[in-house]
């Protein structure tokens, strides 16, 4: 039984946080016992961008606290890199973008631009986007956890993704329109599919925030948590997207944002939805019958569709307990 409370104790702290608590503890902890390092010896730099996995969901931190998670260019390249990553992992069918230290995203770092002189070209030309790959069209699955700030280029990295899961305390909205910073990360083409045109007007003219509440009547968040837990309840959607097929959910999904985004006309939507169609999600569907036929997912039940992992030791304990009643 004790042993038993200690791994249920373990359990509960989120294992994908552990990697970016520790690197950071090793950077600012304190020992005046030790001499200060050497240039050669110095502690490495606190990441700005955590990546980990949890049971095949990648969870993908925004880590400059101190900046409410303003993102510079190094920033950028480091979540598009994370996002690569995700995309080319067969492993990992559900990503989840989130914001470590208070908030989500607070836009582009303007201090990184100085007095302005620093702007260019570069910054609108980018193939991927200023703060991520938000002009790209990510392969798989990604669901936002948003809690505190989530304005400016940052609403824009939420936006991205497929869905928000936004705390009951955050605030949206595009506080840039202040400071003259135009939309440069796909607002303009994502935010008037997703509210209707007239909303994204209102939004993006007034540069007005926006709480949960309204941002959920909308249709700008998906759903609506306590503060505090954005990122445990964004893993829990993630989950239970990734429980499904994926064949079948990505070609569903991939035929949806191509009749919204690539389409001319209503035919040419539903060719492309027979186009997306691949062998691999017919063999899908092949065993879907077969689970049916067997009493899974009947009567619109989703328990037990994916079998859960276990840990080595919950292995180990359902095999004595199955040897025991022999």
């Amino acid at each position: 039984m004790f042993r038993n409370l200690v791994n249920s104790v373990s359990r509960s702290v989120p294992s994908f946080g552990r990697r970016c608590i520790s690197r950071t503890s090793q950077v600012f902890a304190k020992d005046d016992s030790q001499p200060p390092p050497s240039e050669e010896n110095k502690p490495e730099e606190p990441t700005t961008v955590c990546v980990d996995k949890d049971e095949g969901i990648t969870i993908i931190g925004i880590n400059r606290p101190k900046q409410r998670n303003a993102i510079n260019a190094a920033t950028a390249q480091l979540i598009c890199n994370a996002f690569t990553e995700f995309e080319n992992d067969d492993s990992s069918p559900v990503a989840v973008l989130h914001g470590l230290g208070g908030s989500f995203c607070s836009g582009y770092d303007l201090e990184e631009l100085g007095s302005g002189e620093n702007v260019s070209t570069e910054l609108l030309m980018s193939p991927e986007g200023s703060v991520g790959p938000t002009r790209r069209h990510i392969k798989k699955p990604v669901v936002c956890g948003i809690n505190g700030f989530c304005v400016a280029n940052g609403l824009e990295l939420a936006l991205m993704c497929d869905l928000r899961v936004m705390e009951d305390s955050a605030i949206l909205g595009f506080f840039n329109r202040r400071f003259g910073v135009p939309i440069i990360d796909g607002a303009s083409v994502r935010l008037p599919t997703l509210i209707g045109m007239s909303r994204a007007l209102d939004l993006i003219l007034t540069g007005r925030q926006v709480n949960a509440k309204e941002a959920l009547e909308m249709g700008l968040a998906n759903r609506i948590v306590a503060s505090g837990t954005a990122l445990g309840q964004a893993m829990n959607l993630a989950q239970s997207i990734a429980k499904f097929p994926q064949g079948a959910l990505n070609h569903d999904r991939n035929s949806l944002y191509s009749a919204v985004y690539d389409a001319q006309s209503f035919n040419q939507s539903i060719q492309n939805e027979i186009m997306y169609t691949s062998s691999e999600m017919l063999e899908e569907l092949k065993e879907g019958v077969k689970k049916f036929n067997e009493g899974h997912g009947r009567s619109g039940k989703t328990a037990g569709i994916k079998e859960k992992s276990m840990a080595d030791w919950e292995k180990s304990e359902v095999e004595l307990e199955k040897q025991s009643k022999k």
